[in-house]
Protein backbone atom coordinates (compact mmCIF):
# COMPACT_ATOMS: atom_id res chain seq x y z
CA UNK A 1 0.00 0.00 0.00
CA UNK A 2 3.02 2.18 0.94
CA UNK A 3 4.32 1.69 -2.71
CA UNK A 4 1.02 2.80 -4.22
CA UNK A 5 1.02 5.76 -2.30
CA UNK A 6 4.49 6.65 -3.37
CA UNK A 7 3.91 6.19 -6.91
CA UNK A 8 0.60 7.97 -6.65
CA UNK A 9 2.96 11.29 -5.26
CA UNK A 10 5.18 10.79 -8.42
CA UNK A 11 2.37 10.97 -10.44
CA UNK A 12 1.53 13.97 -9.04
CA UNK A 13 5.13 15.37 -9.54
CA UNK A 14 5.74 14.65 -12.75
CA UNK A 15 1.68 16.72 -13.23
CA UNK A 16 3.69 19.78 -11.88
CA UNK A 17 6.87 19.18 -14.08
CA UNK A 18 4.88 18.53 -17.43
CA UNK A 19 2.53 21.48 -16.54
CA UNK A 20 5.79 23.83 -15.99
CA UNK A 21 7.26 22.03 -19.11
CA UNK A 22 4.41 22.96 -21.13
CA UNK A 23 4.48 26.33 -20.43
CA UNK A 24 8.07 27.30 -20.25
CA UNK A 25 9.40 24.62 -23.49
CA UNK A 26 12.88 25.41 -23.75
CA UNK A 27 16.17 23.10 -22.73
CA UNK A 28 15.93 23.70 -19.17
CA UNK A 29 12.19 22.22 -18.66
CA UNK A 30 13.50 19.06 -20.78
CA UNK A 31 16.36 18.37 -18.42
CA UNK A 32 13.61 19.03 -15.64
CA UNK A 33 11.75 16.58 -17.07
CA UNK A 34 14.86 14.04 -17.61
CA UNK A 35 15.66 14.45 -13.68
CA UNK A 36 12.27 13.51 -12.86
CA UNK A 37 12.80 10.46 -14.77
CA UNK A 38 15.92 9.70 -13.16
CA UNK A 39 14.71 10.67 -9.73
CA UNK A 40 11.96 8.52 -9.72
CA UNK A 41 13.78 5.71 -10.31
CA UNK A 42 16.41 6.47 -7.37
CA UNK A 43 14.11 7.34 -5.19
CA UNK A 44 13.04 3.29 -5.01
CA UNK A 45 16.99 3.02 -4.36
CA UNK A 46 16.47 5.15 -1.21
CA UNK A 47 13.21 3.90 -0.29
CA UNK A 48 15.15 0.11 0.07
CA UNK A 49 18.39 1.54 1.64
CA UNK A 50 16.14 2.87 4.39
CA UNK A 51 13.94 0.15 4.85
CA UNK A 52 17.07 -2.52 5.30
CA UNK A 53 19.19 0.26 7.45
CA UNK A 54 21.98 0.61 4.79
CA UNK A 55 22.11 4.12 4.37
CA UNK A 56 24.84 6.24 4.98
CA UNK A 57 22.92 8.69 8.04
CA UNK A 58 19.67 8.13 10.14
CA UNK A 59 16.96 9.26 8.60
CA UNK A 60 13.54 10.29 9.59
CA UNK A 61 11.61 7.24 9.88
CA UNK A 62 7.85 6.75 9.04
CA UNK A 63 8.45 8.25 5.55
CA UNK A 64 9.49 6.95 2.17
CA UNK A 65 12.72 8.83 0.84
CA UNK A 66 10.75 11.62 -0.85
CA UNK A 67 13.64 11.94 -3.36
CA UNK A 68 11.60 12.83 -6.28
CA UNK A 69 9.13 15.76 -5.10
CA UNK A 70 12.17 17.74 -3.17
CA UNK A 71 14.66 16.95 -6.30
CA UNK A 72 12.10 19.01 -8.79
CA UNK A 73 11.28 21.97 -6.12
CA UNK A 74 14.68 24.10 -6.50
CA UNK A 75 15.19 23.45 -10.28
CA UNK A 76 11.41 24.28 -11.18
CA UNK A 77 12.01 27.31 -9.04
CA UNK A 78 14.43 28.20 -10.90
CA UNK A 79 12.81 27.73 -14.63
CA UNK A 80 9.97 29.36 -13.66
CA UNK A 81 11.54 32.11 -12.01
CA UNK A 82 13.65 32.59 -15.30
CA UNK A 83 11.02 32.76 -17.47
CA UNK A 84 8.83 35.18 -15.39
CA UNK A 85 12.34 37.84 -15.05
CA UNK A 86 12.69 36.80 -18.76
CA UNK A 87 9.17 38.26 -19.77
CA UNK A 88 9.68 41.00 -18.09
CA UNK A 89 13.24 42.31 -19.37
CA UNK A 90 15.24 41.64 -16.20
CA UNK A 91 18.60 39.71 -17.48
CA UNK A 92 20.42 40.05 -14.11
CA UNK A 93 17.37 37.74 -12.66
CA UNK A 94 17.07 35.71 -15.43
CA UNK A 95 20.32 34.65 -15.35
CA UNK A 96 19.69 34.12 -11.41
CA UNK A 97 16.72 31.87 -12.00
CA UNK A 98 19.00 30.04 -14.90
CA UNK A 99 21.93 29.55 -11.81
CA UNK A 100 19.58 28.54 -9.15
CA UNK A 101 17.64 25.49 -11.84
CA UNK A 102 21.16 24.52 -12.74
CA UNK A 103 22.49 24.26 -9.19
CA UNK A 104 18.88 22.14 -8.00
CA UNK A 105 19.82 19.53 -10.44
CA UNK A 106 23.49 18.95 -9.59
CA UNK A 107 22.32 19.24 -6.27
CA UNK A 108 19.79 16.25 -6.76
CA UNK A 109 21.90 14.35 -8.95
CA UNK A 110 24.47 14.05 -6.33
CA UNK A 111 21.81 13.12 -4.29
CA UNK A 112 20.93 10.26 -6.63
CA UNK A 113 24.52 9.41 -7.68
CA UNK A 114 24.46 8.47 -3.73
CA UNK A 115 21.71 6.11 -3.86
CA UNK A 116 22.97 4.16 -6.36
CA UNK A 117 26.42 4.02 -5.26
CA UNK A 118 25.47 2.47 -2.07
CA UNK A 119 22.98 0.12 -3.15
CA UNK A 120 24.04 -3.55 -3.43
CA UNK A 121 24.19 -4.92 -5.86
CA UNK A 122 24.72 -2.34 -7.99
CA UNK A 123 21.12 -1.38 -10.22
CA UNK A 124 22.26 -1.46 -13.93
CA UNK A 125 19.31 0.27 -15.35
CA UNK A 126 19.09 3.12 -12.73
CA UNK A 127 22.52 3.67 -13.26
CA UNK A 128 22.19 4.03 -17.20
CA UNK A 129 19.15 6.37 -16.61
CA UNK A 130 20.90 8.56 -14.08
CA UNK A 131 24.36 8.80 -16.42
CA UNK A 132 22.29 9.85 -19.26
CA UNK A 133 19.90 12.41 -17.14
CA UNK A 134 23.28 13.67 -15.59
CA UNK A 135 25.21 14.02 -19.63
CA UNK A 136 21.88 15.84 -20.46
CA UNK A 137 21.60 18.20 -17.62
CA UNK A 138 26.03 19.21 -17.82
CA UNK A 139 25.92 19.18 -21.94
CA UNK A 140 23.07 22.16 -21.03
CA UNK A 141 24.63 23.88 -18.37
CA UNK A 142 27.80 24.04 -20.19
CA UNK A 143 26.13 25.58 -23.34
CA UNK A 144 24.05 27.65 -21.11
CA UNK A 145 26.25 28.93 -18.27
CA UNK A 146 29.09 31.39 -18.27
CA UNK A 147 32.39 30.37 -16.39
CA UNK A 148 31.50 32.14 -13.14
CA UNK A 149 28.01 30.66 -13.01
CA UNK A 150 29.74 27.48 -13.32
CA UNK A 151 32.02 28.00 -10.22
CA UNK A 152 28.72 29.47 -8.28
CA UNK A 153 27.38 26.34 -8.89
CA UNK A 154 29.99 23.54 -7.71
CA UNK A 155 30.56 26.14 -5.14
CA UNK A 156 26.75 25.55 -3.62
CA UNK A 157 27.53 21.59 -4.33
CA UNK A 158 30.45 22.01 -2.38
CA UNK A 159 29.37 23.42 0.67
CA UNK A 160 26.17 21.04 0.19
CA UNK A 161 28.39 17.94 0.84
CA UNK A 162 30.28 19.26 3.58
CA UNK A 163 27.56 20.29 5.52
CA UNK A 164 25.54 17.19 4.63
CA UNK A 165 28.37 15.47 6.38
CA UNK A 166 28.21 17.49 9.36
CA UNK A 167 24.61 17.80 10.14
CA UNK A 168 23.17 14.64 9.31
CA UNK A 169 25.68 13.26 11.50
CA UNK A 170 24.53 15.57 14.25
CA UNK A 171 21.49 15.65 13.98
CA UNK A 172 20.10 11.92 12.87
CA UNK A 173 16.05 11.00 12.37
CA UNK A 174 16.04 15.17 12.20
CA UNK A 175 15.01 14.61 7.78
CA UNK A 176 14.09 12.17 5.51
CA UNK A 177 16.56 12.69 2.13
CA UNK A 178 14.14 14.57 0.58
CA UNK A 179 13.75 16.99 3.10
CA UNK A 180 17.71 17.26 3.87
CA UNK A 181 17.96 18.20 -0.03
CA UNK A 182 15.98 21.06 0.42
CA UNK A 183 16.65 22.30 4.00
CA UNK A 184 20.65 21.84 3.43
CA UNK A 185 20.40 22.81 -0.33
CA UNK A 186 18.88 26.13 0.56
CA UNK A 187 20.95 27.00 3.37
CA UNK A 188 23.70 25.85 1.40
CA UNK A 189 22.77 28.65 -1.47
CA UNK A 190 21.99 31.04 1.13
CA UNK A 191 25.59 30.99 2.29
CA UNK A 192 27.18 31.15 -1.23
CA UNK A 193 24.91 34.07 -1.67
CA UNK A 194 25.91 35.92 0.98
CA UNK A 195 29.90 35.22 0.68
CA UNK A 196 29.10 36.27 -2.95
CA UNK A 197 27.81 39.61 -1.68
CA UNK A 198 29.84 40.35 0.98
CA UNK A 199 33.19 40.02 -1.79
CA UNK A 200 31.20 42.37 -3.92
CA UNK A 201 29.93 44.68 -2.01
CA UNK A 202 28.85 48.11 -4.59
CA UNK A 203 27.41 51.15 -2.15
CA UNK A 204 24.30 51.69 -2.93
CA UNK A 205 23.28 48.20 -4.74
CA UNK A 206 20.74 45.16 -3.51
CA UNK A 207 17.65 45.77 -1.24
CA UNK A 208 18.84 45.90 2.56
CA UNK A 209 16.05 43.87 3.59
CA UNK A 210 17.57 40.79 1.51
CA UNK A 211 20.79 41.20 2.77
CA UNK A 212 18.82 41.00 6.25
CA UNK A 213 17.47 37.63 5.34
CA UNK A 214 21.16 36.08 4.52
CA UNK A 215 22.69 37.71 7.23
CA UNK A 216 19.94 36.02 9.63
CA UNK A 217 19.69 32.42 8.12
CA UNK A 218 23.41 31.88 8.08
CA UNK A 219 23.99 33.70 11.37
CA UNK A 220 21.53 30.60 13.25
CA UNK A 221 22.79 28.05 11.42
CA UNK A 222 26.73 29.26 12.17
CA UNK A 223 25.63 29.81 16.25
CA UNK A 224 24.51 26.24 16.15
CA UNK A 225 27.20 24.37 14.59
CA UNK A 226 29.23 26.30 16.84
CA UNK A 227 27.53 25.15 20.07
CA UNK A 228 27.03 21.70 18.39
CA UNK A 229 30.90 21.25 18.40
CA UNK A 230 31.38 23.26 21.56
CA UNK A 231 28.87 20.89 23.37
CA UNK A 232 29.96 18.04 22.47
CA UNK A 233 32.91 18.03 24.68
CA UNK A 234 31.32 19.69 27.67
CA UNK A 235 27.70 19.20 29.65
CA UNK A 236 25.56 21.99 28.05
CA UNK A 237 22.89 21.64 30.90
CA UNK A 238 25.22 23.53 33.78
CA UNK A 239 24.85 27.01 34.74
CA UNK A 240 28.59 27.63 33.72
CA UNK A 241 27.53 26.68 30.16
CA UNK A 242 24.57 28.40 29.46
CA UNK A 243 26.50 31.73 30.99
CA UNK A 244 28.78 30.81 28.38
CA UNK A 245 25.77 29.71 25.70
CA UNK A 246 24.66 33.91 26.54
CA UNK A 247 28.13 35.03 26.38
CA UNK A 248 28.72 33.85 22.70
CA UNK A 249 25.53 34.28 21.37
CA UNK A 250 26.10 37.85 22.61
CA UNK A 251 29.46 37.66 20.94
CA UNK A 252 28.75 36.37 17.45
CA UNK A 253 25.89 38.38 17.14
CA UNK A 254 27.73 42.09 18.17
CA UNK A 255 30.97 41.32 16.99
CA UNK A 256 30.26 39.26 13.79
CA UNK A 257 26.83 39.44 12.74
CA UNK A 258 26.27 42.79 13.44
CA UNK A 259 30.11 44.00 11.46
CA UNK A 260 29.14 41.64 8.58
CA UNK A 261 25.63 43.37 7.95
CA UNK A 262 26.67 46.54 8.36
CA UNK A 263 29.42 45.93 5.84
CA UNK A 264 26.34 44.86 3.43
CA UNK A 265 24.13 47.93 4.19
CA UNK A 266 26.57 50.25 5.05
CA UNK A 267 24.92 51.94 8.01
CA UNK A 268 23.90 50.85 11.30
CA UNK A 269 21.34 47.60 11.62
CA UNK A 270 19.92 48.18 14.61
CA UNK A 271 19.01 51.87 13.95
CA UNK A 272 18.04 50.87 10.30
CA UNK A 273 15.63 47.89 11.65
CA UNK A 274 14.28 50.19 14.41
CA UNK A 275 13.53 52.96 11.67
CA UNK A 276 12.12 50.70 9.26
CA UNK A 277 9.82 49.08 11.71
CA UNK A 278 8.62 52.33 13.08
CA UNK A 279 8.30 54.53 9.28
CA UNK A 280 4.90 54.36 9.39
CA UNK A 281 1.70 54.59 11.16
CA UNK A 282 0.33 51.21 9.70
CA UNK A 283 3.77 49.45 10.84
CA UNK A 284 2.81 50.91 14.25
CA UNK A 285 -0.78 49.06 14.13
CA UNK A 286 0.55 45.99 12.65
CA UNK A 287 3.40 45.33 14.95
CA UNK A 288 0.49 45.74 17.60
CA UNK A 289 -1.74 43.14 16.66
CA UNK A 290 0.98 40.61 16.03
CA UNK A 291 1.98 40.98 19.06
CA UNK A 292 -1.34 40.09 20.23
CA UNK A 293 -1.52 37.36 18.48
CA UNK A 294 2.04 36.06 19.92
CA UNK A 295 0.67 36.71 22.74
CA UNK A 296 -2.39 33.95 22.03
CA UNK A 297 -0.55 31.52 20.64
CA UNK A 298 1.09 31.45 23.81
CA UNK A 299 -1.57 31.40 26.03
CA UNK A 300 -2.83 28.12 23.71
CA UNK A 301 0.55 26.60 25.03
CA UNK A 302 0.22 27.22 28.68
CA UNK A 303 -3.56 26.55 28.23
CA UNK A 304 -2.75 22.64 26.81
CA UNK A 305 -0.18 22.29 29.42
CA UNK A 306 -2.00 22.97 32.34
CA UNK A 307 -4.83 20.72 30.83
CA UNK A 308 -2.45 18.00 30.58
CA UNK A 309 -1.29 18.38 34.37
CA UNK A 310 -5.13 18.43 35.28
CA UNK A 311 -5.77 15.23 33.48
CA UNK A 312 -3.03 13.07 32.32
CA UNK A 313 0.90 13.42 32.02
CA UNK A 314 0.05 11.13 28.67
CA UNK A 315 -2.24 13.65 27.27
CA UNK A 316 -1.22 14.97 23.62
CA UNK A 317 -2.37 17.86 21.53
CA UNK A 318 -4.42 16.51 19.08
CA UNK A 319 -4.64 17.42 15.61
CA UNK A 320 -7.73 20.20 15.79
CA UNK A 321 -5.11 21.76 18.93
CA UNK A 322 -2.13 21.90 16.71
CA UNK A 323 -4.39 23.67 13.90
CA UNK A 324 -4.74 26.77 16.17
CA UNK A 325 -1.73 27.96 15.41
CA UNK A 326 -2.55 27.74 11.70
CA UNK A 327 -5.30 29.57 12.06
CA UNK A 328 -3.52 32.05 13.83
CA UNK A 329 -0.30 32.53 11.48
CA UNK A 330 -3.26 32.53 8.57
CA UNK A 331 -4.31 35.64 10.75
CA UNK A 332 -0.72 36.84 11.00
CA UNK A 333 0.01 36.86 7.40
CA UNK A 334 -3.10 38.29 5.44
CA UNK A 335 -3.23 41.43 7.08
CA UNK A 336 0.46 42.11 6.22
CA UNK A 337 0.55 40.43 2.38
CA UNK A 338 -2.59 43.14 1.98
CA UNK A 339 -0.55 46.26 4.09
CA UNK A 340 2.66 45.90 4.03
CA UNK A 341 4.45 43.36 2.41
CA UNK A 342 8.45 44.39 3.54
CA UNK A 343 6.87 44.64 6.68
CA UNK A 344 6.07 41.25 6.76
CA UNK A 345 9.40 40.31 5.33
CA UNK A 346 11.27 41.30 7.73
CA UNK A 347 9.43 40.19 10.29
CA UNK A 348 9.08 37.00 9.38
CA UNK A 349 13.01 36.45 9.23
CA UNK A 350 12.86 37.95 12.83
CA UNK A 351 10.66 35.49 14.05
CA UNK A 352 12.67 32.49 11.93
CA UNK A 353 15.91 33.77 13.94
CA UNK A 354 13.63 34.05 17.39
CA UNK A 355 12.59 30.26 16.82
CA UNK A 356 15.98 28.29 15.75
CA UNK A 357 17.49 30.43 18.87
CA UNK A 358 14.38 29.09 21.16
CA UNK A 359 15.08 25.64 19.78
CA UNK A 360 18.68 25.68 20.55
CA UNK A 361 18.16 26.60 24.11
CA UNK A 362 15.81 23.76 24.41
CA UNK A 363 18.01 21.19 22.81
CA UNK A 364 21.19 22.05 24.70
CA UNK A 365 18.96 22.49 27.82
CA UNK A 366 20.52 25.73 28.42
CA UNK A 367 19.37 27.17 31.71
CA UNK A 368 17.18 29.46 32.94
CA UNK A 369 14.35 28.33 30.04
CA UNK A 370 15.79 25.01 28.44
CA UNK A 371 13.67 22.24 30.78
CA UNK A 372 11.01 24.44 30.59
CA UNK A 373 10.09 24.76 26.61
CA UNK A 374 11.09 21.05 26.68
CA UNK A 375 8.42 20.16 29.29
CA UNK A 376 6.03 22.89 27.28
CA UNK A 377 6.91 21.95 23.67
CA UNK A 378 6.62 18.05 24.46
CA UNK A 379 2.76 18.36 24.59
CA UNK A 380 2.81 19.04 20.38
CA UNK A 381 5.09 16.47 19.23
CA UNK A 382 4.15 13.91 16.61
CA UNK A 383 5.72 11.09 14.64
CA UNK A 384 7.98 13.51 12.55
CA UNK A 385 9.24 14.87 15.52
CA UNK A 386 11.32 11.52 15.90
CA UNK A 387 14.79 13.50 16.28
CA UNK A 388 16.40 15.45 18.83
CA UNK A 389 15.28 18.38 17.07
CA UNK A 390 11.62 19.94 17.31
CA UNK A 391 11.15 21.29 14.02
CA UNK A 392 7.20 21.27 13.13
CA UNK A 393 6.73 25.22 14.19
CA UNK A 394 10.03 26.35 12.51
CA UNK A 395 8.51 24.35 9.12
CA UNK A 396 4.87 25.97 9.44
CA UNK A 397 7.05 28.97 9.88
CA UNK A 398 9.04 28.40 6.39
CA UNK A 399 5.98 27.24 4.33
CA UNK A 400 4.00 30.42 5.08
CA UNK A 401 7.30 32.95 4.63
CA UNK A 402 9.27 31.57 1.84
CA UNK A 403 6.92 32.25 -1.03
CA UNK A 404 7.32 36.31 0.43
CA UNK A 405 11.05 35.86 0.98
CA UNK A 406 11.09 34.12 -2.87
CA UNK A 407 8.89 36.30 -4.85
CA UNK A 408 10.66 38.07 -7.42
CA UNK A 409 9.94 41.86 -6.83
CA UNK A 410 12.76 42.85 -9.26
CA UNK A 411 10.89 41.48 -11.63
CA UNK A 412 7.62 42.35 -11.12
CA UNK A 413 8.04 46.16 -11.33
CA UNK A 414 4.40 46.79 -9.90
CA UNK A 415 4.45 44.92 -7.09
CA UNK A 416 2.50 41.94 -8.26
CA UNK A 417 3.17 39.49 -11.06
CA UNK A 418 0.30 39.06 -13.64
CA UNK A 419 -2.49 36.66 -13.59
CA UNK A 420 -2.54 33.73 -11.58
CA UNK A 421 1.66 34.83 -9.98
CA UNK A 422 -0.45 37.49 -8.31
CA UNK A 423 -1.34 35.06 -5.97
CA UNK A 424 2.30 33.83 -5.35
CA UNK A 425 3.13 35.64 -2.03
CA UNK A 426 -0.39 33.84 -0.89
CA UNK A 427 0.83 30.24 -1.57
CA UNK A 428 2.10 29.81 2.23
CA UNK A 429 -1.31 31.17 3.18
CA UNK A 430 -3.50 28.85 0.37
CA UNK A 431 -1.78 25.68 0.50
CA UNK A 432 -0.90 25.41 4.87
CA UNK A 433 -2.93 28.09 6.21
CA UNK A 434 -6.08 27.01 4.43
CA UNK A 435 -5.97 24.36 2.59
CA UNK A 436 -3.97 21.66 4.66
CA UNK A 437 -5.67 23.18 8.50
CA UNK A 438 -9.20 22.09 6.54
CA UNK A 439 -7.88 19.09 5.12
CA UNK A 440 -7.14 17.64 8.72
CA UNK A 441 -9.81 19.40 10.89
CA UNK A 442 -12.81 17.88 8.75
CA UNK A 443 -10.45 14.76 7.95
CA UNK A 444 -10.00 14.08 11.41
CA UNK A 445 -13.37 14.60 12.35
CA UNK A 446 -16.14 13.90 9.55
CA UNK A 447 -13.71 11.62 6.65
CA UNK A 448 -15.02 8.08 6.16
CA UNK A 449 -13.37 7.82 2.34
CA UNK A 450 -9.33 7.09 2.31
CA UNK A 451 -7.21 7.75 -0.05
CA UNK A 452 -5.60 3.87 -1.16
CA UNK A 453 -2.32 3.87 1.06
CA UNK A 454 -2.66 6.91 3.20
CA UNK A 455 -4.74 7.87 6.69
CA UNK A 456 -6.28 11.03 4.29
CA UNK A 457 -9.33 11.08 3.78
CA UNK A 458 -11.42 12.09 0.52
CA UNK A 459 -13.56 14.44 2.29
CA UNK A 460 -11.07 16.43 3.36
CA UNK A 461 -9.02 17.45 0.06
CA UNK A 462 -12.32 18.06 -1.42
CA UNK A 463 -13.31 20.06 1.52
CA UNK A 464 -9.42 21.91 1.19
CA UNK A 465 -9.99 22.82 -2.46
CA UNK A 466 -13.03 24.24 -1.97
CA UNK A 467 -11.76 26.76 1.03
CA UNK A 468 -9.12 27.73 -0.85
CA UNK A 469 -11.32 28.94 -3.72
CA UNK A 470 -13.31 30.73 -1.24
CA UNK A 471 -9.76 31.65 0.23
CA UNK A 472 -8.74 33.41 -3.86
CA UNK A 473 -12.05 34.79 -3.75
CA UNK A 474 -11.62 36.71 -0.73
CA UNK A 475 -8.01 37.71 -1.73
CA UNK A 476 -9.73 39.29 -4.83
CA UNK A 477 -12.09 41.39 -2.49
CA UNK A 478 -9.90 42.90 0.09
CA UNK A 479 -6.53 43.11 -2.07
CA UNK A 480 -6.83 45.41 -4.68
CA UNK A 481 -3.34 44.36 -6.26
CA UNK A 482 -4.45 40.72 -7.40
CA UNK A 483 -5.82 40.88 -10.65
CA UNK A 484 -5.97 37.42 -12.41
CA UNK A 485 -6.77 38.10 -15.48
CA UNK A 486 -9.38 35.28 -16.22
CA UNK A 487 -6.44 32.53 -15.24
CA UNK A 488 -9.17 30.31 -12.73
CA UNK A 489 -8.83 27.19 -14.63
CA UNK A 490 -5.25 26.97 -14.27
CA UNK A 491 -5.92 28.43 -10.00
CA UNK A 492 -8.30 25.34 -9.92
CA UNK A 493 -5.95 23.06 -11.27
CA UNK A 494 -2.89 24.53 -9.38
CA UNK A 495 -4.41 24.14 -5.81
CA UNK A 496 -6.35 20.33 -6.89
CA UNK A 497 -2.97 19.22 -7.07
CA UNK A 498 -1.14 20.38 -3.85
CA UNK A 499 -4.23 19.11 -2.18
CA UNK A 500 -3.92 16.09 -3.71
CA UNK A 501 -0.32 15.81 -2.98
CA UNK A 502 -1.11 16.65 0.49
CA UNK A 503 -2.97 13.52 1.01
CA UNK A 504 -0.33 11.10 -0.31
CA UNK A 505 3.09 12.88 0.75
CA UNK A 506 5.00 11.72 3.81
CA UNK A 507 7.30 14.73 3.67
CA UNK A 508 6.50 17.95 5.82
CA UNK A 509 3.98 19.23 4.13
CA UNK A 510 4.05 22.61 6.07
CA UNK A 511 7.32 22.97 3.45
CA UNK A 512 6.65 21.08 0.22
CA UNK A 513 2.94 21.75 -0.33
CA UNK A 514 3.40 26.02 -0.22
CA UNK A 515 6.77 25.46 -2.38
CA UNK A 516 4.83 23.30 -5.65
CA UNK A 517 2.17 26.04 -5.52
CA UNK A 518 4.20 28.68 -5.83
CA UNK A 519 5.96 26.78 -8.78
CA UNK A 520 2.40 26.26 -10.30
CA UNK A 521 1.43 30.06 -9.42
CA UNK A 522 4.22 31.27 -11.92
CA UNK A 523 4.68 28.59 -14.30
Amino acid sequence: MQDKAVLVESLLVFGAVLSVHAVVWDRFSWCALALALQAFYAQFKWDRLLQQGGAVFQFRGAANSGLLPASMVIPLLGVVMKERCRAAGIVYFERFGVVVASTGMLLALFLSVLAVGITKPVPTNTCILTGVAGSVIIYTMKHSLTVSEVIEVLEVLLIFVYLSMILLYLLPRCFTPGEALLVLGGVSFVLNQLIKRSLNVVEGRGDPIDFFLLVAVVGVVLLGLFFAVLFTFMDSGTWISSMFFHMMTAVLGLGVIMPWLYRLIQRNPLFWLLQFLFQTQTRLYLLVYWTCLAASACGVVFYQNAKRSSESKKHQASTITRKYFHFIVVATYVPGLIYDRQLLYVAAVLCLAVFVFLEYVRYFRIKPFGQTLRHLLSLFLDERDSGPLILTHIYLLLGMSLPVWLFPRSCAPKGTLPGAGALVPYSGVLAVGVGDTIASVFGSTMGEIKWPGTKKTFEGTMTAIFAQIIAVALILIFDSSVNLNSSYAWILASVSLVSLLEAYTTQIDNLLLPLYLQIMLMA
